[in-house]
Parts: C-alpha cells; sequence; structure tokens
C-alpha cells in the first residue's frame, strides 16, 4: 500500500511540475459542396497538401504529449498498443490513473496502421463543448449583429416559436456543444451569418433525412452527430471511418477529440477534395476564424489530469430496492456519448403509470437546481449558477408536478422530482440520470466510472444494455424490471 501511495505521490509530482511551466441518429447524406469562405488564410497554417504521419516499426517509442480528457485505454486504441506497454514506457504513472495532465510528455509504443489522416487539428475541446470558455457569450446579440439571414429564421421547436438564435442556444445546451461551433457550421455550410438567403435546392447541412429538411432539424442532426464523433473518439471506439466515396479514413492518433469530431461529422457528407477541404485550415476552421478569432489561442484545461468524480448516491431513496433498467446509452440524442443510466421504480403495472408517493428521484449529491424542464432537470454540485463548469447530474423524465425549481438549494437525498414517461421517448415510468463535467458528457464506463453507492456501470454489447457490480453481485440491464434488475444502496 505504502508503494502504491509513493508511486501515486510521484505521478502528482509530475503532474505539479508539468501544469506550471433523443433525438435523430447519423444519416446518408449529399455532397453539396461548402459555401466559399471569405478571409485570407492564417499564415501561421501550412497550406494543403496537408501533413501525414510516416510509417514505424512496430512498438516503435513516438513522442506524445498529453492532451485534455486523454486516457490510458483510449491512447491505447487510438496508437494500436496496450495500456500494458503504454506504462513500461512510462514508469511514473500509476496504474490506476484516470485521466492524464494535459501537457504531460509520453512516451507511447505505437503500432502503425495505414491510412491515417492529417495532422492538422481544427478546434481544440474547450471550443467543442458547451462549457466554461462560452460564459459571457450573448448568442442573440452576436446573431443580430451579422448580415446573413439566420437572424431571420424561426421554428417551432418544444412549445414556442423561437428566434434563430435561441435555436443554437437550445441546441447547444441539449447536446452541450458550443454555440460557436455550431454557428461557424451554419456559416460553413449554408453562409447563415453572411449571406442574405440560404443555399437553395439543398439541405442547408447536407444530411439526407426524410422529414429531417428544415433548417433547424439539420442542426439538430448535425449535433448529434458531431457527439457521435467526439465521444467515440474520447472512448477510443471511433478508429476509423468511411466518407461518402466509401473511402477509408483513420484520424491520425495525436488528434483531439474536437478535431476527430469535425473530421467525422465531414465525413458524412463530403469526400475528396470537399472532405479535405472542409478538415483543413480553408475550412471549418477558417470560418471558425472569421467570426471568432483563433480557438487555440485561448489556454484553457477542460478536462484536468487525474479527474475523480465526487461521492454520489443511487437516484431514490437509500432504503428502497428499484430496477436497473438502461445500461450505459446517450445522455441526449442517439448513440454516443454513452454517460446515462435508467432506474424505474417498483411498480404492479409495466409502462407508463404515475409512480407511488414514496417512490420518487433523488439528489444524488448536494446542489443547487440550475434547470428544471421538460427537457431536463440538472443538479450544479459546485452551486455556482452555471450547468458549463464544474460536476453536474442532468436527470430526464421527471415528472412536472413536484419536480424541483430553479434555485432549490438540495441536499443528497432530498426530493428532485417523480420518475414518469414526460420528455423525450420513453417506453415506461423510470429517471434518466448522467454526467457532465465543465460541459463534456462524462462516460459511465470509463476510467472516471458512474459510481453511485459502490455500483459500478458497465457497457452491454450495445446501448441500454449492461451491468451493474458491486462486490460479488452483478445485476444485468434490462427493462423487464425482474428481480434480476434488483439495485440498492445497503448491499452487501
Amino acid at each position: 500500500m505504502n508503494k502504491i501511495k509513493h508511486i501515486k505521490t510521484i505521478f502528482l509530482i509530475v503532474i505539479f511540475a508539468i501544469t506550471s511551466c433523443t433525438s435523430p441518429s447519423n444519416s446518408d447524406s449529399n455532397s453539396a459542396s461548402p459555401t466559399a469562405q471569405a478571409g485570407a488564410m492564417n499564415p501561421a497554417i501550412d497550406s494543403t497538401p496537408l501533413p501525414t504521419r510516416l510509417a514505424y516499426a512496430p512498438a516503435e517509442l513516438v513522442d506524445y504529449i498529453a492532451q485534455t480528457g486523454d486516457t490510458l485505454p483510449a491512447l491505447a486504441l487510438r496508437f494500436n498498443t496496450t495500456v500494458d506497454e503504454i506504462l513500461s514506457a512510462n514508469t511514473f504513472i500509476p496504474r490506476d490513473a484516470t485521466t492524464m495532465p494535459p501537457g504531460m510528455p509520453m512516451k507511447i509504443p505505437i503500432y502503425y496502421r495505414a491510412l491515417w489522416g492529417t495532422t492538422f487539428q481544427s478546434i481544440p475541446d474547450h471550443a467543442f463543448v458547451n462549457g466554461p470558455t462560452t460564459a459571457g457569450f450573448n448568442t442573440a446579440a452576436f446573431v443580430e449583429s451579422q448580415a446573413g439571414w439566420w437572424k431571420n429564421y424561426r421554428a417551432y421547436v418544444s412549445g414556442r416559436w423561437r428566434s434563430g438564435a435561441e435555436l443554437v442556444d437550445y441546441v447547444a445546451l441539449n447536446y452541450s456543444i458550443n454555440p460557436h461551433l455550431l454557428l461557424a457550421i451554419l456559416e460553413y455550410q449554408g453562409g447563415a451569418l453572411t449571406q442574405e438567403a440560404p443555399p437553395v435546392n439543398r439541405k442547408l447541412l447536407g444530411f439526407d433525412r426524410a422529414f429531417w429538411e428544415s433548417h433547424y432539424l439539420q442542426l439538430v442532426i448535425a449535433a448529434n452527430t458531431l457527439n457521435n464523433g467526439y465521444y467515440g473518439w474520447r472512448n477510443g471506439s471511433l478508429l476509423e471511418f468511411e466518407d461518402t466515396n466509401n473511402n477509408l479514413f483513420r484520424p491520425d492518433p495525436w488528434q483531439n477529440a474536437g478535431s476527430a469530431a469535425l473530421q467525422y461529422y465531414f465525413s458524412r457528407m463530403y469526400s475528396g477534395d470537399d472532405f479535405s477541404r472542409a478538415i483543413g485550415p480553408e475550412g471549418l476552421y477558417q470560418a471558425y476564424l472569421n467570426l471568432f478569432g483563433n480557438p487555440w489561442d485561448e489556454s484553457f484545461e477542460l478536462i484536468p489530469g487525474s479527474l475523480t468524480q465526487p461521492e454520489l448516491t443511487l437516484p431514490f431513496p437509500n432504503a428502497q430496492t428499484w430496477s436497473y433498467t438502461g445500461g450505459p446509452h446517450t445522455g441526449w440524442g442517439t448513440g454516443e456519448p454513452f454517460s446515462a443510466l435508467d432506474f424505474a421504480p417498483p411498480s404492479e403495472k409495466s409502462g407508463c403509470v404515475s409512480a407511488k408517493s414514496e417512490n420518487y428521484a433523488v439528489a444524488i449529491a448536494d446542489g443547487l437546481v440550475v434547470r428544471s424542464s421538460i427537457d431536463g432537470v440538472v443538479l450544479d454540485l459546485d452551486k455556482d449558477g452555471d450547468e458549463r463548469t464544474g460536476w453536474v447530474i442532468y436527470y430526464l423524465h421527471l415528472a412536472t408536478n413536484q419536480r424541483a425549481v430553479v434555485g432549490a438549494n438540495l441536499k443528497a437525498g432530498d426530493l428532485i422530482g417523480y420518475p414518469s414517461c414526460e420528455g423525450g421517448r420513453s417506453t415506461g415510468t423510470h429517471v434518466h440520470i448522467s454526467r457532465k463535467y465543465n460541459g463534456e458528457w462524462m462516460i459511465a464506463d470509463s476510467a472516471i466510472p458512474f459510481v453511485m453507492d459502490g455500483w459500478i456501470p458497465h457497457n452491454g454489447s450495445r446501448a441500454y444494455l449492461g451491468t451493474l457490480t458491486k462486490g460479488n453481485l452483478t445485476v444485468i440491464a434490462c427493462e423487464c424490471g425482474d428481480a434480476f434488475t434488483a439495485v440498492n444502496a445497503n448491499y452487501p
């Protein structure tokens, strides 16, 4: 035990030294070309063709500087190696390390894969998520100051008419994607901020999906696609994909999650020169630069090294037993991120029925309610009033009646609402719960697992499947709500 503590101390010293100096799924799309961009090229960026990696000898050690959110399992998958080999090459890293400290030099044994893509990085991760760096940005004022058609666009969404700026904020909030990025995409592909009218004879963002042709719904698909790319890269599951001409593309292992997400996003609608341009210095990066300046100029540590989750309880009263009805699945939308878990109260009937008065959902930690609507309830654990900063807990499917209101200062175990079928799609009364840190959805089965009262989630073969484990007991997720799904806080 002393030896482990000693190794962890060394790791922390290294960290200090370095830091001191439900929605639409992806779909087929057409190949409409992006809108040409105004403005000069950034002289600091090399012009195309974009640089790529040379071949490496098997297990050759390469230099790598840890980036925000990096974990050993994901790095091992990206570099086609193993966690054990990385640890052998970096003996100062403890085996139970969670996130790597950004800026930490590492040696990684690499096993080369052909067709690795460009080394160009389009956007930092803090410019991808709706996190602390968006504080103070007024989307409505910015859109109004632009000459483009988006400021006159309206759509009826979630019970009311919303302006173009409000639609951007609505998507940014639900998917937790930076509004700067959404606006840059609207400009790059649709001239939304500079052109008098939207493109004609094609869907705005190029997504070809029946009944999803409106500009707003195109933006929804875009956000969902971006998150699939970002969190697929973050967890190491998205290592290759094809463009619209079925050309295989593998993101460079040194890429960051935000840039890999954009590469995946543009592969859904482009190929060839259009694809290369979109992911290069003349593409989305330039559109972002024209609107908001260089995102790389702002240094921000989105996910710190050695991040750990605060202590959390199960989302129902301590003395009760509920069913584990949904293993790791998306926090919002479809596909990635697998950040959420589902729990259902005991009931004599299946389907959407009113929960009994004693079967309410609870705050799983002390926190301040900063959002409360049919789209979800957010419990802010640092109580600064901003769900984009620090740890927050997100609840969905809480009934309108007796749902905690904005401003409620709750203690762990306090009533936060009643499970229901309200909000999103649901086949039965339950509560959906997930975590975010600095605006980033935190993957449930990861180096920082979603542990509640000692129960640890694990992925299944697909979304909603999976298990919870505690000691020698394993509970299997199932909508059936049978005895094998029973969970309580007091085991063992």
